[in-house]
């Protein structure tokens, strides 16, 4: 009778823990981790650098907060439109990431003076695998696309932050559903 409650209870244990990590080895395989890098600001004004990058990764962080991907934040900015596939390949691997997101942030020039901002942004967006290839890229313009005239600069950049990622997400499904039209 002991060897049968032996045998028992150590056959529940093996299967349990065989069970577990099959379990875990299917939930790490489907997260995705994206590496953000710090926004390209244009015009290059360090004051606004800052405030501008606060609401970047708060509108990022508030995006992906439903989702299974993981967030990866690089405190480096990189040029938007000079991008090395080299460099982009590097952060991947260092940071164990699957893609990558080099964004910037326009700000539109209102008025006669130097420092005459509106509160109106483009943020665009280009996405990366992790080899360095250019997947997708999106841009959102907050002035044209919803017609905003009031509100504050964070919530532009948030809005606009919002709208180039559904935009790199609807391309995404756009390429991924022709990608298998193809096979």
């Amino acid at each position: 009778m002991r060897k049968i409650i032996f045998f028992t209870a150590v056959s529940t244990f093996l299967l349990v823990g065989v069970i577990s990590v099959k379990a875990q080895k299917n939930t790490d395989h489907k997260v995705k981790k994206i590496l953000y890098f710090n926004p390209e600001v244009e015009p290059d004004i360090e004051e606004i650098k800052e405030p501008t990058n606060l609401a970047f990764f708060s509108a990022v962080s508030d995006n992906f907060s439903g989702r299974k991907n993981k967030i990866l934040r690089a405190e480096v900015q990189i040029p938007f439109d000079s991008i090395e596939k080299r460099t982009i390949t590097d952060y991947c691997v260092n940071n164990d990431a699957d893609f990558a997101v080099v964004p910037k942030v326009r700000y539109f020039k209102v008025g006669i003076g130097k420092y005459v901002f509106s509160n109106q942004v483009v943020v665009s967006m280009k996405l990366f695998d992790a080899e360095g290839n250019l997947v997708t890229e999106s841009d959102y313009d907050t002035y044209r696309k919803n017609m905003r005239l009031l509100g504050s600069t964070e919530n532009s950049i948030k809005i606009g932050t919002d709208g180039a990622i559904k935009g790199i997400l609807k391309k995404l499904r756009k390429l991924k559903s022709f990608a298998g039209a193809e096979l």
